[in-house]
């Protein structure tokens, strides 16, 4: 498959159609998903990340070993959160392409909640390991956060399984 198409115009059209059609010589259909089901994913994981910061909020802040204050700053800024939809967007898209990919005549709860898991264990587990260890942060913390992060791929994948 070629990577550039070698025209730039080739490149917007393909976009326009919405990622639909013949790309650099090969058939393609890279954005086509339910929009309906990732956005809905994407608030679903959200709203599971207020229950479970809320509720591991004590936990949370002393596995960081960092006062509550240098975590959230003085001022309360919104950014973080804005960063958390955006990468949970982006999470629940791919869950959904590799759904529809892999499962093509089968997406289903079933199927969209085993990608996101193996997904979860085969790069969000293993990123966040290496990264905590490399930090020397704790066990709790890599606990917690991994934990909310697989609830976050079974919540994403059972949405987007249930709306294909």
């Amino acid at each position: 498959m070629a990577i550039y198409p070698g025209n730039v115009a080739d490149v917007f059209a393909f976009l326009l159609r919405g990622g639909v059609g013949n790309f650099g010589g090969e058939n393609m259909t890279h954005f086509v998903v339910n929009w309906l089901g990732v956005v809905l994913a994407t608030l679903g994981s959200m709203a599971l990340g207020m229950a479970w910061y809320m509720g591991f909020s004590k936990q949370w802040i002393a596995a960081t070993g960092k006062k509550e204050n240098e975590l959230l700053g003085s001022g309360g800024s919104a950014m973080p959160f804005v960063w958390a939809a955006i990468s949970q967007l982006v999470m629940a898209y791919f869950i959904a392409m590799l759904t529809s990919a892999l499962f093509p005549n089968d997406v289903s709860l079933y199927y969209g909640v085993l990608v996101g898991v193996h997904m979860w264990f085969g790069f969000i587990l293993t990123a966040m390991i290496i990264n905590h260890r490399y930090q020397n942060m704790s066990w709790s913390l890599t606990l917690i956060d991994g934990g909310y992060l697989l609830g976050v791929v079974i919540v994403q994948g059972a949405i987007i399984g249930v709306f294909g």
